[in-house]
């Protein structure tokens, strides 16, 4: 019965072990909601960031549940395409998330980028916390203040409110459609220069 006892008291002391160390390991993620054109293009890009775990391509900063890339893609629904990004906030941070955004997308032209045109291309930030909005706010008032771009950044920072994701088939979209040409002229520059600029900042493959 002793035996027993103990065995009964370990399991539930290392049952609680394991969960204090979930909870440790689950409060050192973190989640940014981002908009800065084509979320295939923003999502081919930080699926290669050392520190992030997952990145989900969706809609954000409308008024209409649930949207349909249909809907979005007609401007009338508010949203943005965006990315849900989690990243590991013991590998990477959000000055490092905010460095990329800006190096990959043109965050000084409105509601577009490239020839992808519309509100639902617009440059965007959605903060879910104030360290969020102040990190934000922050690089942007720095890279105006060093006038890094001919003309003033137009990101807008916003209260994250809801994120809805997309259909399963803009998931992961440029590693399942290398070969299209919109993957190659567009998506793979971008790519490129992420790489060139972030490469020891890479995942290990």
């Amino acid at each position: 019965m002793k035996n027993i006892f103990l065995i009964c008291v370990l399991a539930l002391s290392l049952n609680g072990f394991a969960q204090t160390a979930t909870a440790k390991n689950t409060s050192n993620f973190e989640t940014i909601t981002l908009g800065g054109g084509c979320y295939w293009c923003v999502e081919a890009v930080y699926e290669n960031l050392d520190g992030v775990k997952s990145v989900v391509s969706g809609f954000a900063g409308g008024n209409v549940a649930n949207p349909t890339y249909e809907e979005v893609c007609t401007g009338t629904t508010g949203h943005a395409e965006v990315v849900q990004i989690t990243y590991d906030k013991t590998k990477t941070d959000l000055n490092e998330i905010f460095k990329v955004f800006f190096t990959v997308h043109d965050p000084t032209t409105l509601n577009r980028q490239g020839a992808d045109v519309g509100t639902q291309y617009r440059s965007v930030i959605f903060y879910k916390n104030a360290e969020q909005k102040n990190a934000a706010t922050s690089i942007i008032a720095e890279l105006n203040k060093a006038k890094v771009y001919g003309t003033p950044i137009v990101t807008k920072v916003e209260p994250f409110k809801a994120f809805y994701k997309a259909e399963d088939y803009h998931q992961n979209y440029y590693a399942n459609n290398k070969n299209q040409p919109y993957c190659k002229m567009v998506i793979q520059p971008k790519i490129e220069k992420f790489e060139k600029v972030f490469k020891d900042k890479l995942k290990k493959k």
